[in-house]
């Protein structure tokens, strides 16, 4: 039988339950459960006096606040946070990676450039929220209407929709950092090798204009602009619009999936609703299938910067130079000073439902969700929404929300979300794909409609770490060539565009 706990490492404290312990339940080193252990908690296998580290991973995730007896459930009651030393030791891991000389394929769009897409959408941006209804009534102009049957894109077979990507800001903002984001975060989707064409509406009057937004990002040609006041109102613009989208549908629809090399594929890294599993199956997995994709040329992006808190200096011994540890070590500290500066901490993170899936701190967490990353080496450190343009590992700034952070990985260049979940996170991104990866079987099994793969085999023990990290890759391929996820089978995708929005609303 499956033993009742996972061990994580030979120098850790405390045990993971597979499943709900019983008091008397063996949990290893001579120890029984005390009491009742929630499944995905720790229990402890030794003693800890206050103030002593508690490690997982073999790595500190916290400190005792109380005294610990083995067998006790060890959580947000009896462990918190404290300083401890880092050794940053930049470099000093990196390692030759280690390419395939055969790398894999998928069936991709080629674009005119050389790009590789993987989704064929037309995009219609706002850059300001009062344009918004507008863009939403242009895009629901071409869906299948459930009651006549009718679908607007029938004879259009290799699109793959029409999507209006809208957002609450754009105007009562400082003209600094939160407009250069902003207008970064649109510039990225605008230029996404997966729209065939965009098109974006304003107002006219908003501080993000146009015509600023284009110079700054060089859209010049590369999509069309309309503001609603200068249009003469709103059906006037939406009219304009329907006939813009009309005009391109019949070139998009000549797209054609070739044979393409996996080094055209860029893959956002995200974790979501993660509970105390999701470091032991889900998020090793996907860096299993991460390790794979750098193998054969590709590109993985990790970001949720308050997420990494507590566990950078195991990335920066990976980087490829100082330059690029200290890049996000620089993060780091800027988010401190955030934080601070608004009144929180960065142990407020994990949110109240990680916790209730065995959580307790934000190096815990950290620590299980670098481990989508893999082990390649760290080759670059990007700013929100900045174009990823080095090849292997890379690293963005994002908050730890999933949809901020994955808008700004799409805008980076991601052409499909890997998100990993233990509570059942449902989410969509487009114009790029999203395949959710469970964490437990019982999750899976519950959310099977959302969920594309179930990572609760190695919990279970069918299923190694590596084996489950290659039938991610494959499904990757799969995905890529065209094969729907769960989320867009239920047309996730546009409601979850969300910019980070930093600064005073004025």
């Amino acid at each position: 039988m499956t033993h009742p706990v996972i061990r994580l490492h030979p120098d850790d404290g405390v045990v993971i339950a597979r499943a709900t312990l019983l008091p008397g339940t063996s949990v290893g080193d001579n120890t029984v459960a005390t009491m009742r252990i929630p499944a995905g908690h720790k229990v402890a296998t030794r003693a800890f006096l206050p103030g002593d580290p508690i490690l997982r991973y073999g790595q500190i995730i916290g400190f005792a606040t109380l005294p610990i007896v083995p067998g006790q459930h060890v959580h947000t009651h009896n462990c918190g946070m404290g300083d401890f030393a880092k050794d940053y030791a930049y470099g000093k891991g990196a390692q030759p990676t280690a390419f395939i000389d055969e790398p894999a394929t998928f069936e991709g769009i080629r674009r005119a450039d050389g790009r590789v897409a993987t989704r064929n959408f037309i995009g219609i941006l706002t850059s300001v929220n009062c344009s918004a209804h507008v863009a939403q009534v242009v895009a629901d102009y071409f869906k299948p209407n459930p009651i006549t049957g009718h679908d607007p894109l029938a004879e259009f077979p290799h699109v793959d929709g029409v999507v209006a990507l809208t957002h609450k800001t754009g105007c009562g903002m400082t003209q600094h950092e939160p407009l250069t984001v902003l207008r970064r975060t649109l510039g990225g989707y605008a230029r996404h090798v997966n729209f065939h064409s965009v098109i974006v509406l304003g107002l006219g009057c908003e501080v993000n204009q146009i015509g600023g937004l284009m110079e700054e990002q060089r859209l010049a040609g590369r999509l069309r602009a309309m503001d609603i006041q200068d249009m003469g109102g709103s059906r006037k613009t939406t009219l304009a619009a329907i006939d813009f989208v009309r005009e391109q549908l019949a070139e998009a629809n000549a797209a054609r999936r070739e044979t393409c090399a996996a080094a055209g594929l860029t893959i956002a890294l995200q974790c979501g609703g993660s509970d105390g599993y999701s470091g032991v199956s889900a998020n090793p997995a996907l860096g299993a299938a991460s390790d794979l994709l750098v193998r054969h040329g590709g590109t993985v992006i990790l970001s949720e910067t308050p997420e990494t808190y507590g566990a950078e200096h195991l990335l920066t011994r990976r980087a490829v130079s100082q330059e690029v540890g200290e890049k996000l070590v620089a993060l780091m500290r800027w988010w401190e000073e955030y934080t601070a500066r608004e009144g929180a901490e960065m142990n407020a993170n994990p949110s109240p439902g990680n916790k209730a899936g065995g959580l307790t701190t934000i190096l815990e967490k950290s620590l299980g969700a670098m481990a989508k990353a893999g082990s390649t080496n760290l080759v670059d450190v990007v700013r929100y929404a900045e174009a990823v343009t080095a090849r292997g590992f890379v690293f963005m700034d994002t908050p730890g929300y999933d949809p901020v952070a994955a808008t700004g990985q799409v805008a980076g260049g991601a052409n499909l979300v890997c998100f990993t979940t233990g509570r059942g996170s449902v989410f969509g991104c487009k114009p790029a794909p999203s395949i959710k990866l469970a964490t437990n079987t019982a999750m899976f099994r519950r959310m099977e409609e959302d969920m594309d793969i179930n990572c609760g085999t190695i919990l279970d023990g069918g299923e190694s770490v590596q084996d489950c990290g290659e039938r991610i890759f494959d499904h990757i391929l799969r995905t890529e060539s065209g094969e729907k996820t769960k989320s867009e089978q239920f047309d996730f995708g546009g409601a979850e565009f969300a910019p980070w929005v930093l600064g005073a609303t004025m």
